[in-house]
């Protein structure tokens, strides 16, 4: 469903991803590691169609990122790390007018929009102006309006930042239903215990650079026999205290 094959992003004289191949399948939910500046965000608005390649290609169900960016999209549900809202739209407007920018009928965006807003806690919020709402809103509100189109893949850039546990383990759920229902999810997150309940398979990349990848159980048992995800993250990018957190 989502492959990257060969994928370079050169600045200047910095690169930011390296060669960079990879399959994910129908169905799949997949978990993007790495430490703050290895290259995870600028592989995801490449995806996106946001970046140009400076090598390389993504293609989502078939269709190169670049050349059918817009019948990509239409099959996407992209939530960036930082979403922006127009500054004059409620919560409840925008996620109308995303659902019919994707060709729903009025109605239908209304019903989803409706849905998506109790499902995500934001009901109470649904006609206050989403320039002001918290971070954690934001995010639910990014989430909704990747949601609203019923998109077979979801690319989501830290789909938990700026939530409390409460709100991240709803998300989390929410998740979890979208991949039993099929979904194929394309997942950057820092929070590596997410990782591991949620994917079956992780990608790690460090320095612009894929360092591991497979199935949790495999590249433990390869890596750290007996030891857990953050060791193997720790074991195989340049990490440390001074650096941050993982992101």
């Amino acid at each position: 469903m989502i492959s990257l094959h060969r994928l370079r992003k050169d600045y200047g004289a910095f690169t930011a991803v390296r060669d960079l191949t990879l399959d994910i399948g129908k169905g799949e939910v997949f978990g993007f590691l790495g430490p703050n500046g290895a290259g995870k965000t600028t592989t995801i608005r490449i995806m996106m169609g946001i970046l140009v390649p400076t090598s390389g290609y993504v293609a989502i169900d078939g269709l190169d990122c670049q050349r059918d960016r817009v019948d990509v999209k239409r099959r996407v549900g992209y939530l960036p790390d930082n979403p922006m809202f127009y500054d004059y739209l409620r919560g409840r407007e925008i996620l109308i007018f995303v659902g019919e920018m994707h060709g729903l009928a009025r109605r239908e965006a209304e019903t989803r929009a409706d849905r998506l807003l109790h499902d995500l806690r934001l009901e109470d919020a649904a006609e206050d102006y989403a320039v002001n709402y918290s971070t954690g809103m934001k995010k639910n509100l990014g989430l909704a309006c990747a949601l609203i189109h019923d998109p077979p893949v979801l690319v989501l850039d830290e789909p938990t930042n700026g939530l409390d546990p409460r709100a991240a383990r709803d998300v989390q759920e929410r998740l979890r239903l979208a991949a039993a229902q099929g979904k194929t999810i394309f997942l950057s997150t820092h929070l590596l215990d997410m990782a591991q309940r949620l994917c079956s398979r992780v990608g790690i990349i460090d320095r612009g650079d894929l360092v591991a990848a497979g199935p949790l159980a495999e590249l433990q048992d390869k890596l750290v026999p007996g030891g857990s995800l953050e060791e193997v993250f720790l074991k195989v990018t340049h990490a440390d205290a001074e650096a941050g957190e993982v992101a």
